[in-house]
């Protein structure tokens, strides 16, 4: 199974439902189960600190607050995965590809949880199915394998779930 590294509050976000679609500076033609993995750094947000503020603000604040009340977890889990999905496109992003985002998201602040600059990307996600107890896993930069004996567990709980709708 492929899976994608992203910095907290990002992984939380998707985990939660809160966040479907993922921006990137790079596409990929890779589509199907992805495995949404919480970098163990937070160099990119300024360490806890910066976590700590980014976690405060709105709209931040508000579903952080919610996916604290639901898992009873204090703090965001930190390198290891935390959900699996399906990646079901990736659209470059204009204009129109931002308005619509904005009209027919499925989650009311979803414009807010990426970087919607024309010429990035948008992976859009579906299926996801948050784990009840985070992997403590190494991630890696861009698309990377999960190990084997992990994938096939993961690909169980993520036909399990999607087939339990």
């Amino acid at each position: 199974m492929k899976a994608l590294t992203l910095t907290q509050p990002w992984a939380t976000l998707i985990a939660s439902g809160a966040k479907r679609v993922e921006t990137r500076s790079w596409g990929t033609s890779y589509r199907g189960p992805v495995a949404i993995h919480a970098a163990k750094g937070l160099g990119p947000i300024g360490g806890k600190s910066g976590l700590r503020a980014q976690c405060g603000t709105p709209p931040f604040d508000y579903y952080i607050l919610q996916w604290r009340l639901k898992t009873k977890q204090i703090d965001l889990p930190l390198g290891a995965i935390v959900a699996v999905a399906n990646l079901a496109s990736v659209k470059q992003i204009d204009a129109a590809l931002r308005a619509q985002i904005i009209s027919q998201t499925k989650t009311p602040n979803e414009i807010d949880f990426g970087d919607y600059t024309s010429g990035r990307y948008a992976w859009f996600l579906d299926d996801v199915v948050a784990l009840e107890k985070p992997i403590p896993c190494n991630g890696a930069l861009g698309l990377w394998e999960v190990d084997v004996a992990l994938t096939r567990s993961l690909d169980t709980l993520f036909l399990v779930k999607r087939e339990g709708k």
